[in-house]
């Protein structure tokens, strides 16, 4: 079994974002998580946010939640950004699932999360990733707030780690900057390549399989 693609579910799930998250003036980033949330229609969505931080990309993952009948889990590191994140989201109209507490004890609990948004700016962004337990049928995985200097967050590792495969990943200069990286389904054999070799003296054409 693996993730599949619902554009009309994605499309309802953008327009609704677009127009709830009107108020918070920000970039398009909200918009494009919850549609590519809905229309893989994730059944465990799972965020990390901190004190302070923006709320738009919640307001539009708590639309892809209603779109899909999934969850829509958000990791705070404290109690003090608890009741900030549930206050705010309550006057945005929406309700929210946390979870309070350090990664390796709240990702736990976790189990199936078939689509992440983490927040570079915390610290503990890339321990929360390396301790995912991502949905056996694959996971999308995205990283806001990169710039487009900072490459891989060990995309590969996360997968090989968890017996998946790094099916394909690209930054998109959307906002911050997103990193955004899908894996396979658990057990999911590498996917074989042909590569073309030239001879350059021979002019001799190779062709390998990887």
């Amino acid at each position: 079994m693996k993730l599949v693609w619902s554009p009309e579910t994605a499309s309802k799930a953008y327009i609704q974002t677009v127009q709830s998250c009107r108020v918070f003036r920000e970039s398009g980033v909200a918009e494009l998580v919850s549609a590519m949330a809905a229309g893989w229609k994730a059944q465990l969505i799972v965020e990390t946010w901190s004190e302070g931080g923006a709320m738009a990309t919640s307001v539009g993952l708590a639309v892809a939640r209603g779109h899909t009948g999934g969850r829509h889990v958000c990791v705070v590191p404290d109690e003090r950004s608890r009741s900030e994140y549930a206050e705010r989201m309550a006057e945005a109209g929406m309700r929210a699932e946390m979870a309070v507490g350090e990664a390796e004890e709240v990702m736990e609990g976790l189990a199936g999360g078939d689509f992440m948004v983490v927040d570079s700016t915390r610290d503990d962004f890339s321990r929360v990733l390396g301790l995912a337990k991502l949905s056996a049928k694959g996971a999308v995985l995205i990283c806001k707030n990169v710039n487009s200097g900072v490459n891989g967050f060990g995309w590969r590792s996360v997968a090989e780690g968890a017996s998946r495969r790094l099916v394909r990943s690209v930054f998109l200069p959307v906002g911050k900057g997103l990193d955004i990286a899908h894996v396979s389904a658990v057990g999911a054999s590498a996917a074989k390549r042909w590569i073309k070799h030239i001879d350059q003296q021979s002019g001799e054409v190779h062709v390998i399989r990887r």
